[in-house]
């Protein structure tokens, strides 16, 4: 069995896989300021929550966002299974040519989704995640890492509302029931949830034109289940396409 772990700014996902069949998934929050036996205790009842026995892990693969987690996570693999975690940077083979001016710039979590994705549906393909950041990435139909955009995060945004003005309150993330809001909090709700609509469209729709008006567009992140059924330019709504990719490229390495 395979442990695959994105490590993300605001969230670690973590999934287990039996061959191409993801088995369990679960979410914690990402901070440094946890030890490494903090987080060995938190999986270790994960994985007691389900009866799943340590010993079964054969391997592990990370991609990571927050740099000082990197080597913890690393430790922790070492400790608690007793493997060592491949981790996806310079020098794994992804089986994608990443044709960024600096390859190194890419955020690993960004190769995973875009490999998981034109993996499943062929290329030419647009991974929109939505995360703590929303990225766009684009990939060729002969499967090139083209590059793509990042814009703030649709939490980002709304937090930024209420710590840059004086009374706007902080507000949940949710469907508005009317573009005209006819209250404050009615319309930050329309400002940020159909904002955000309207960004995420019109850039798939400028991405497309670079790269080709039959593209397909995949969604991803912590926040694809709310926002993205409203956005007609997504035709896939895909929650685990990181790990999906972490699993393949572990795959294309273990030899």
């Amino acid at each position: 069995m395979l442990l695959a772990i994105d490590i993300g700014n605001t969230h670690i996902h973590l999934g287990v896989f039996d061959g191409p069949n993801l088995l369990q998934t679960w979410k914690m929050q990402s901070s440094v300021e946890r030890t490494c036996d903090e987080y060995k205790l938190m999986i270790f009842g994960f994985f007691q929550s389900v009866n799943l026995g340590l010993e079964k892990l054969d391997g592990a693969i990370i991609s990571s966002v927050v740099p000082p987690l990197t080597p913890l996570f690393q430790q922790l693999c070492q400790q608690l299974f007793k493997v060592k975690a491949l981790i996806l940077g310079p020098g794994l083979k992804t089986g994608m040519p990443i044709l960024y001016e600096n390859p190194a710039e890419v955020g690993a979590d960004r190769v995973a989704g875009a490999v998981a994705a034109y993996e499943k549906y062929g290329g030419p393909v647009i991974v929109v995640d939505l995360g703590t950041a929303t990225t766009f990435d684009a990939v060729s139909a002969r499967g090139e890492y083209l590059g793509g955009a990042i814009a703030p995060g649709i939490q980002i945004s709304a937090e930024a509302l209420t710590v840059h003005t004086a009374k706007l309150p902080r507000v949940e993330i949710s469907k508005p029931r009317r573009t005209i809001g006819r209250t404050t909090v009615a319309s930050m709700h329309s400002g940020i949830y159909i904002g955000y609509i309207g960004l995420i469209t019109h850039l798939v729709n400028e991405i497309k034109k670079e790269l080709g008006h039959d593209a397909r567009v995949v969604a991803t992140g912590g926040l694809a289940s709310l926002i993205a059924a409203d956005v007609p330019v997504i035709d896939k709504i895909e929650p685990y396409l990181v790990l999906e990719g972490l699993r393949i490229i572990y795959e294309r390495n273990k030899t």
